[in-house]
């Protein structure tokens, strides 16, 4: 498998590369293993208050792990990474980013399509971790319309049943109301196109479903071939690269269901430690892709250099 790493700039009609670049507008990771091609590409940014990772009081020594990772303010800016796979005639896409409706620091990933010369028309399937603003809201353009109109939809069957019961907005916590809101209003839009699955299912070639509840009650990570080894894309499984990682037993106000979230998250960060399979965060740093390996009682994320 071939790795490259690039920091890409757009710049109007033209874009410059350069591995020597310090403000990047996106940081783009390449794979390439015969016929296919795996791209993640940013949507920006999150910014969430610190309190967002905890969900209340913060457990003794947070303060001081998360300044260890330069993040010493009331605030936190994630990354948004949007994984993008060519094979064969498919054009894949793994969430669809933000939009231009949730916050302005996000909605970029039409900028990082325009530079590696993919267009909307091009994507035949999108293929969603969870319902979540930032992974879903993009799927609508500025005028309404799906951003993606020749595209098949796909998402796990308890996550589609969950977002879309009329139930749901009014039993929903009252800080995600909002978000069961503009998750029905999408999905509406997606009944004709969707294909729904389960749990270990090939949904298309060389990609397998994987079940990671807590998040969200139906949220799903996918194990995607490339060549000889496989790339676990985790979306919002493993939500950062700190707390997440070196104390994946604390229970994340990220997660809707905190107790099955720790369960989800132990269990992933154990295979993958395990296995050394390679993984792509969505909001991991650096375009999110990297290792998990075992660190004391914890784990750490290794982000891929080249």
């Amino acid at each position: 498998m071939k790795l490259t790493r690039r920091k890409v700039i757009q710049g109007g009609a033209s874009a410059t590369l350069s591995a020597a670049l310090t403000q990047p507008v996106w940081a783009q990771t390449t794979l390439q293993a015969d016929d296919r091609t795996l791209n993640t590409l940013s949507d920006g940014n999150l910014v969430l208050p610190k309190s967002f990772a905890f969900g209340g009081t913060p457990p003794e020594g947070a303060d001081e792990l998360l300044a260890r990772y330069g993040i010493t303010g009331d605030s936190m800016t994630p990354d948004c990474n949007v994984t993008l796979l060519h094979s064969g005639d498919r054009t894949i896409l793994f969430d669809v980013g933000a939009g231009q409706e949730f916050m302005p620091s996000a909605g970029k990933l039409l900028d990082a399509f325009d530079t590696l010369g993919v267009d909307i028309f091009d994507v035949t399937d999108v293929v969603f971790t969870h319902a979540h603003p930032d992974h879903l809201w993009g799927v609508r353009d500025d005028f309404g319309d799906l951003m993606f109109p020749d595209a098949t939809y796909h998402m796990g069957r308890a996550e589609w049943d969950y977002w879309t019961d009329p139930d749901t907005v009014s039993t929903i916590d009252e800080g995600r109301v909002t978000f069961a809101v503009g998750a029905q209003s999408r999905l509406e839009m997606l009944a004709e196109q969707i294909n729904l699955f389960e749990d270990d299912q090939e949904i298309l070639p060389g990609v397998l479903s994987r079940m990671t509840p807590g998040h969200t009650p139906g949220h799903m990570a996918f194990e995607v071939q490339m060549g000889s080894e496989s790339i676990m894309i985790l979306g919002d499984s493993i939500v950062n690269h700190h707390i997440a990682f070196e104390k994946p037993a604390w229970l994340s106000g990220s997660d809707q269901d905190p107790e099955l979230g720790v369960q989800t998250r132990l269990g992933l960060l154990d295979q993958l430690s395990t296995s050394q399979m390679r993984l792509i965060g969505f909001h991991l740093p650096g375009g999110g892709l990297g290792r998990a390996e075992r660190r004391g009682d914890g784990f750490v994320f290794v982000g891929e250099e080249t």
